[in-house]
């Protein structure tokens, strides 16, 4: 049997039977012997490694829900493709680091998924601006496909779900300076102004996202005010706690007393009492996105143009926005 029979099998091809490829498999794997990776990288000038640059202020890391969730469906979808991934060291402290551009070059990563960081760093720009194939989450670069949830119509319809219930004196904590913070933002404004309603400057705040104790004490700065809002809105599920909580000391009840709704729909949202009123993003079909618009690039690099994908939303609507209608 030739070298080039054995290492077609080995390598999963097609062009040899599936009978000749079982049999050299079987044999192999009982000799302990698997293709080595490295050398496979210098035939074919690809390593089927992707890298992740994942980091973000808070520190949450992989306990961000939301993008926990994202990168699990982009994992498994690249591993369905026969790509591994690695993270890109995002380490600021650490002696003698290497740019994310040259972590990137000698991992010999085939492209890079970026999400969650700071996208006018300029290590990032220099890497999106480099030859290295790049896919974006919820960020939109001129020169880089962008995987992006629809955040227009998201904050459009959890405003029109909070309207429906009756609510016209509506507060927003938001979330800190972003694309996607001043998306929803200008949403909020356009959707409630649609409705003929006059959003006071202090009905909208700021807190960090996923940062409970901001939302708190935002949320009894809201409180406090003379003519408070009947419902408030917050920057994700996780500072929705943050309120929860405020709202509870101050001697309220959600939703009797005052209602709230969140984003993103994180699963502990729906397991509070009563279920948390949010709009879910689809993790799923983002990460999915992702994986493929990225090894698309990677394998089709001739036929691949730079895009914009977009993925929708869908109001929860749980049971923490009180409908006023019925008083």
């Amino acid at each position: 049997m030739s070298v080039a029979t054995v290492s077609k099998a080995l390598n999963n091809q097609s062009d040899i039977s599936e009978k000749t490829k079982a049999r050299i498999q079987k044999v192999a794997k009982e000799m302990g012997y698997y293709p080595n990776s490295a050398a496979k990288a210098l035939k074919t000038n690809r390593t089927w490694n992707l890298g992740v640059l994942f980091a973000d202020e808070a520190q949450s890391g992989l306990t961000h829900d939301y993008f926990a969730n994202v990168l699990d469906s982009f994992k498994r979808t690249a591993e369905q493709r026969g790509y591994d991934i690695t993270f890109i060291n995002c380490c600021k402290t650490r002696e003698n680091k290497m740019t994310y551009l040259e972590h990137t070059k000698y991992r010999g990563f085939d492209g890079v998924v970026i999400a969650c960081i700071d996208f006018s760093d300029p290590e990032v720009v220099e890497l999106v601006n480099s030859k290295i194939p790049v896919v974006t989450i919820d960020h939109m670069f001129n020169n880089a496909t962008a995987i992006v949830s629809d955040n227009i119509q998201g904050m459009k319809d959890l405003v029109n779900c909070v309207l429906q219930r009756g609510h016209t004196k509506i507060a927003y904590i938001h979330g800190s300076d972003s694309a996607v913070t001043k998306n929803r933002l200008t949403s909020f404004y356009k959707t409630t102004q649609e409705a003929g309603i006059d959003i006071p400057d202090e009905y909208i705040r700021e807190a960090a996202y996923r940062s409970v104790e901001e939302a708190y004490e935002r949320t009894r700065e809201l409180l406090a005010l003379k003519d408070r809002p009947t419902c408030i809105l917050y920057p994700d599920d996780v500072a929705g706690f943050g309120g929860i909580k405020a709202i509870k000391e101050a001697g309220y009840t959600i939703p009797r007393d005052i209602s709230i709704a969140g984003y993103d729909g994180i699963r502990f949202g729906q397991y509070l009492t009563p279920p948390l009123t949010t709009l879910e993003q689809d993790t799923e079909k983002i990460g999915k996105e992702a994986a493929n618009e990225l090894i698309q690039l990677i394998e089709n690099p001739k036929t691949t143009g730079i895009r914009r994908v977009v993925v929708e939303g869908k109001v929860r609507p749980g049971g923490t926005v009180k409908l006023l209608s019925a008083e």
